[in-house]
Protein backbone atom coordinates (compact mmCIF):
# COMPACT_ATOMS: atom_id res chain seq x y z
CA UNK A 1 0.00 0.00 0.00
CA UNK A 2 1.20 3.36 -0.89
CA UNK A 3 1.26 6.40 1.37
CA UNK A 4 0.24 9.67 -0.23
CA UNK A 5 2.45 12.64 -0.35
CA UNK A 6 0.40 13.97 2.49
CA UNK A 7 0.79 11.49 4.79
CA UNK A 8 4.81 11.72 4.16
CA UNK A 9 7.25 12.95 6.62
CA UNK A 10 9.46 15.39 6.11
CA UNK A 11 11.80 14.80 3.30
CA UNK A 12 15.71 15.60 3.00
CA UNK A 13 16.22 14.07 -0.18
CA UNK A 14 16.15 15.36 -3.88
CA UNK A 15 13.76 14.19 -6.25
CA UNK A 16 16.71 12.64 -7.98
CA UNK A 17 17.89 10.61 -4.92
CA UNK A 18 14.46 9.37 -4.44
CA UNK A 19 14.07 7.97 -7.76
CA UNK A 20 17.41 6.33 -7.22
CA UNK A 21 15.87 3.62 -4.96
CA UNK A 22 14.60 0.26 -6.16
CA UNK A 23 11.33 0.33 -4.61
CA UNK A 24 9.32 1.99 -1.49
CA UNK A 25 10.65 0.31 1.32
CA UNK A 26 14.45 1.21 0.56
CA UNK A 27 13.12 5.18 -0.04
CA UNK A 28 11.66 4.80 2.91
CA UNK A 29 15.18 4.04 4.62
CA UNK A 30 17.23 6.22 2.60
CA UNK A 31 14.78 8.82 3.65
CA UNK A 32 15.38 7.94 7.53
CA UNK A 33 18.76 8.56 6.82
CA UNK A 34 18.77 11.72 5.44
CA UNK A 35 16.56 12.95 8.32
CA UNK A 36 18.87 11.23 10.47
CA UNK A 37 22.37 13.21 8.70
CA UNK A 38 20.09 16.41 9.17
CA UNK A 39 19.20 15.93 12.88
CA UNK A 40 15.60 15.43 12.65
CA UNK A 41 15.29 12.38 14.32
CA UNK A 42 11.37 12.68 14.55
CA UNK A 43 11.32 12.65 10.81
CA UNK A 44 13.80 9.87 10.92
CA UNK A 45 11.79 7.62 13.03
CA UNK A 46 8.65 8.83 10.89
CA UNK A 47 10.10 7.30 8.14
CA UNK A 48 11.26 4.03 9.96
CA UNK A 49 7.77 3.78 10.59
CA UNK A 50 6.22 3.44 7.63
CA UNK A 51 9.24 0.95 6.36
CA UNK A 52 8.89 -3.05 6.65
CA UNK A 53 11.73 -3.84 9.24
CA UNK A 54 13.53 -7.49 9.33
CA UNK A 55 12.96 -9.18 11.91
CA UNK A 56 16.35 -9.59 13.49
CA UNK A 57 15.94 -5.59 13.17
CA UNK A 58 12.93 -5.76 15.26
CA UNK A 59 14.55 -7.99 17.63
CA UNK A 60 17.84 -5.97 18.17
CA UNK A 61 15.59 -2.91 18.68
CA UNK A 62 13.54 -4.66 21.22
CA UNK A 63 16.47 -6.24 23.21
CA UNK A 64 17.83 -2.49 23.09
CA UNK A 65 15.75 -0.17 23.75
CA UNK A 66 12.30 -1.87 24.91
CA UNK A 67 9.18 -3.06 23.54
CA UNK A 68 6.96 0.48 24.42
CA UNK A 69 9.83 2.33 22.27
CA UNK A 70 9.23 -0.15 19.55
CA UNK A 71 5.05 0.59 20.25
CA UNK A 72 6.18 4.57 20.77
CA UNK A 73 7.79 4.62 17.57
CA UNK A 74 5.04 3.17 15.97
CA UNK A 75 7.89 0.50 14.18
CA UNK A 76 5.48 -2.06 11.82
CA UNK A 77 6.44 -5.54 13.55
CA UNK A 78 4.92 -7.84 10.66
CA UNK A 79 8.24 -9.19 10.09
CA UNK A 80 9.16 -10.30 13.86
CA UNK A 81 5.20 -11.55 14.24
CA UNK A 82 5.83 -13.93 11.24
CA UNK A 83 8.92 -14.83 12.58
CA UNK A 84 8.88 -15.17 16.18
CA UNK A 85 5.30 -15.63 17.10
CA UNK A 86 2.57 -13.67 18.41
CA UNK A 87 3.31 -11.81 21.49
CA UNK A 88 6.97 -11.59 20.96
CA UNK A 89 7.10 -8.18 21.83
CA UNK A 90 5.76 -8.83 25.34
CA UNK A 91 7.97 -12.03 25.78
CA UNK A 92 10.78 -11.81 27.90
Amino acid sequence: MSVTTQELPKSYMTEADREGYMNENSRYLGEALAAHIADDMDASWQWLALADLPAHSLMSCKVNLGADFIRQKGLKTDSADAAYGPGWLDAP
